[in-house]
């Protein structure tokens, strides 16, 4: 592969670690970033590398690009690489709503994809594990509602926000990225607040998952909470399905599902945290257990780590499946 990384920041960097742990041949790459960053050094597979400027990139031979530099840097660029016939992954949210442009988790729609998708849009981070999740008991059972409330680690806003949570612990005066100070407190308030008072993240959560398991009859709501983690966004999901279902059958079918590990024991104390998904990819799905409130409904509490499946594994596994597909 061909390939170009725009934005070496958390998920840029975690893309180079996975590119090179599947030991993915790369015959070029580059990597990209913005004015003020342009001629620093990286290193990846022992060679060393020089960030250059978007517009020099432009002029490559290239294969695949993967943008992690935010949607107003994808918005300017991505087309003028697509033009080229350079297959674009973006892990912003500049494309994910577009109903030209494919929104992909390769485990559960790849398929949908052709050579004319020049453009890739990944989901957000926590849609992503979500889904992994749920996908195949909706195949199963039929979702009807779903009520979503995440835990959110500051590693989801980026560098300057681990900083901040790092500065706070150590008591630390610097510029803070969100409102409140994030050691010891939860803040709810992932994103933007919008008119409705829903914030970007729970709005995603929402339309993304009708887009990706194409069902706008899917009901929704969300409630995103940042919290004091350094890696790893955790959930609590209630479903509510369209048919009932055997507890032991959920338990099988999650057990079977291709990125899931299931740790649900609770006599040993055996439940997801972010502190086991750290640096892996599966998705870790425990709690598992019947709402007895109203009928055909589950409880999961589902955890990943965001910039590995959650952002920089997903937009590599798109790239496998992009090179397969060329070739």
């Amino acid at each position: 592969m061909k390939i170009a990384i725009v934005g070496i920041g958390l998920v840029g960097k975690k893309i180079l670690e996975i590119l090179e742990e599947r030991k993915i041949s790369i015959e070029k790459l580059y990597l990209v970033a913005s004015e003020r960053s342009v001629g620093k050094k990286f290193f990846f597979k022992k060679k060393e590398y020089f960030l250059i400027p978007i517009e020099e990139a432009l002029n490559k031979k290239l294969d695949i690009i993967l943008f992690s530099a935010g949607s107003t840097v994808s918005k300017k660029f991505a087309k003028k690489f697509a033009k080229k016939n350079i297959f674009v992954i973006d892990n912003s949210n500049a494309w994910r709503m577009d109903k030209d442009i494919k929104l992909i988790i390769p485990e559960i729609n790849a398929n949908i994809l052709s050579k004319k998708d020049k453009i890739i849009s990944n989901p957000n981070c926590s849609t992503i594990q979500m889904l992994i999740a749920i996908s195949d008991l909706h195949k199963h059972f039929k979702i009807k509602r779903l009520v979503i409330s995440t835990y959110q680690s500051v590693t989801g806003t980026g560098q300057k926000a681990v900083e901040q949570l790092k500065y706070e612990r150590e008591n630390i005066f610097s510029k803070k990225v969100y409102p409140y100070f994030i050691d010891k407190n939860c803040i709810p308030h992932c994103g933007d607040f919008q008119e409705d008072n829903y914030t970007t993240e729970e709005i995603k959560l929402i339309r993304e998952t009708q887009k990706i398991l194409d069902d706008k009859e899917i009901k929704i709501t969300a409630t995103a909470v940042r919290v004091p983690v350094e890696g790893g966004h955790s959930e609590s999901v209630n479903i509510e399905f369209h048919k009932n279902f055997d507890l032991k059958k959920i338990f099988e079918i999650l057990k079977d599902t291709k990125g899931v590990t299931v740790l649900d024991d609770i006599s040993k104390n055996i439940y997801p945290m972010p502190i086991l998904s750290k640096n892996k990819d599966d998705v870790f799905v425990g709690r598992i257990r019947r709402d007895f409130s109203q009928k055909n409904t589950l409880n999961l509490w589902i955890v990943s780590d965001n910039l590995r499946k959650g952002a920089a594994t997903n937009a590599v596994q798109i790239a496998e499946h992009i090179f397969k597909m060329k070739n």
